[in-house]
């Protein structure tokens, strides 16, 4: 989408503006995070995976809970306009697409995740789609960082749907009650990542991300005990 003025003037206004926004949203994680980050500050690396629709969401929720993150934003202008409204947000970022630096930009990732302790974000059917189809840069990651993959998906309940919008962006109501499912973390395979591999690993986390939406509201959460086990 064109902006017609320059977007980077109003970083400053559109970054209160989404502080206050994301602010107001009623998230429900079930205390899954708070498990996460007890592994992490234990040392363990993982890279958060969300659908491109959900990011408006699922950015925010990561904002309320934590500045160590890491996130990748494409080099394009639009691009620039949202690695400054995320700086703002306390994230750090790497500049890079599945068309356009993806390597460098995975390599980068890493080197902050090691060095910083932070958290990958990945939108994985990203930039530009198509919907619901990952891409191998979370794989890629995953495997070099030696980190597993966590799928994060939101479910605002009052939303507006943009669906001529390639991704069928979603944009919450302010004040919107917002569950967060958080799945469990899983390793990628040590394999050489040939296509047939980079395949499988790419349906194995589609699956994934489509089993949270099946995911009751009423189950109860991952504890740290049960996180913690995964890593044994």
């Amino acid at each position: 989408m064109k902006i017609p003025i320059d977007p980077l003037r109003l970083t400053p206004f559109v970054s209160l503006l989404y502080k206050l926004w994301v602010h107001s949203l009623r998230m429900e994680d079930q205390g899954a995070w708070r498990s996460l980050l007890h592994c992490r500050e234990a040392g363990h690396r993982f890279v958060l995976c969300l659908w491109h629709e959900e990011i408006f969401a699922v950015t925010g929720y990561g904002y309320t809970k934590t500045r160590k993150l890491v996130t990748f934003v494409s080099k394009s202008k639009d691009g620039e306009f949202i690695a400054r409204i995320l700086h703002t947000l306390g994230h750090a970022t790497t500049r890079g697409s599945s068309s356009r630096g993806g390597l460098r930009a995975i390599l980068e990732a890493k080197r902050i995740m090691e060095r910083e302790n932070r958290m990958a974000v990945f939108t994985i059917d990203g930039p530009q789609g198509p919907r619901h189809v990952p891409k191998n840069g979370p794989i890629f990651l995953a495997q070099k960082a030696k980190a597993k993959i966590v799928p994060l998906r939101a479910f605002p309940q009052n939303k507006v749907i943009f669906h001529k919008s390639w991704d069928h962006f979603q944009l919450p109501y302010p004040f919107a009650r917002c569950p967060v499912r958080i799945g469990v973390p899983y390793s990628v395979t040590r394999e050489k990542l040939t296509e047939s591999v980079l395949s499988r690993e790419r349906e194995r986390l589609r699956w994934e991300m489509d089993k949270l939406a099946l995911q009751s509201s009423s189950e109860p959460p991952q504890s740290y005990q049960q996180f913690n086990d995964l890593f044994r």
